[in-house]
């Protein structure tokens, strides 16, 4: 079956991926509007109410991602080693500083992009400029004004583990690296460790195993993750004129892509999986509130909740490029892979989004 699918995609990925990415990313939408999936309020609830069920259906849905991944490598439909996650050049720093950047930002923003794409869809005009100033400063940091910065900081604190004997910076080679265990053995010990580890640190709590809106929410979340990985897996093909990326859902360069095409749709022969996902959270935000009776347009409170979520979202773009994604980006989809930069990002964007919490408590104190 999936030989007969990997034909029919084949023939025509772009329209595949595209649309594919379009249903994938519109449920997701979807979900993370009718669950209240967020991670930046998992962060709030945990520190302000000490309720840690929405932090850990976020790690349900990295653990589920996890196991849908080493499904697809054992059933072979793509290498997932050769994704940017696995490159062998470990950017710690980058990754470190990224994810406070982008933790922080998105605490000003009230939200990551992801939770911004679902309510804009539901009509929240503060997170649409959300995600306009966020694709901006994206895209600066990629090639613009911002490039040659980040370069200059990130570029050089790098770890060459190609130079360790090592093909990825997955967790499975630093276990093989460092026992001389076979690598297929080392992955799989790594993914019981980590898959495991989250699975039982989730429900292991009683109040989150009482809370099937929480279990639902992250089983589905890591599923739609995989659905990315599977759709663009059935795409690879070596002799493809244009081939395309191995990869699933990220909000951060696919806000600036989306930028990209809205201004220059012309010069593509069509949307990407990047615009299409981006463009089907919308949708899905869009739908949830439909379906709730909660569509409502708002706008900001005043001048400085204008400016507070300015610089989020501009932190939000900076720090995701920096750091190579974001909350689900690298937090689920990245991680999935059992990449060790994608950990110490999802670490450091948790750190961020503590350290933004509590500069927002003492603001509010002061004013």
């Amino acid at each position: 079956m999936l030989e007969t699918l990997r034909e029919m995609v084949i023939e025509s990925p772009g329209f595949y991926v595209a649309w594919g990415g379009l249903i994938i990313a519109t449920v997701f939408g979807y979900i993370v509007y009718v669950t209240n999936f967020c991670t930046m309020g998992s962060i709030s609830d945990m520190m302000s109410f000490g309720d840690k069920r929405r932090f850990r259906s976020w790690l349900l849905a990295t653990a589920t991602a996890m196991l849908g991944v080493a499904l697809l490598q054992k059933l072979e439909v793509a290498d997932y080693r050769t994704t940017m996650y696995m490159a062998p050049n470990l950017t710690w720093l980058a990754n470190i500083a990224g994810g406070l950047t982008f933790g922080f930002g998105m605490v000003l923003s009230g939200g990551c992009l992801s939770r911004n794409l679902v309510r804009a869809g539901s009509g929240d005009l503060r997170s649409g400029f959300v995600l306009l100033v966020a694709g901006l400063f994206a895209y600066m940091t990629i090639g613009g004004l911002i490039g040659p910065i980040r370069v200059a900081l990130f570029g050089s604190a790098t770890v060459d583990l190609s130079e360790l004997g090592m093909e990825t910076q997955g967790f499975g080679d630093f276990i093989a690296r460092f026992t001389g265990m076979d690598l297929g053995q080392s992955t799989m010990i790594a993914l019981a460790i980590l898959a495991g580890g989250l699975l039982v640190y989730c429900f292991k709590d009683a109040g989150f195993r009482k809370s099937p809106t929480h279990i639902i929410a992250g089983v589905s979340i890591g599923l739609c993750v995989t659905a990315g990985w599977l759709l663009t897996g059935l795409a690879q093909d070596e002799f493809a004129d244009v081939p395309v990326a191995l990869a699933s859902l990220s909000y951060v360069r696919p806000a600036g892509d989306t930028l990209d095409y809205l201004m220059r749709a012309t010069a593509y022969p069509g949307p990407s999986f990047n615009v299409m996902t981006f463009a089907g959270v919308l949708l899905g935000g869009f739908l949830g509130a439909l379906s709730k009776g909660k569509l409502s347009m708002t706008t900001f409170a005043d001048k400085s909740d204008t400016v507070r979520n300015t610089i989020g979202a501009a932190l939000m773009g900076i720090g995701g490029v920096v750091a190579l994604g974001c909350t689900i980006g690298q937090g689920v989809t990245g991680f999935s892979t059992l990449a060790v930069g994608s950990g110490l990002t999802l670490v450091f964007i948790v750190l961020g989004g503590m350290v933004g919490i509590k500069y927002m408590e003492w603001s509010a104190m002061r004013g």
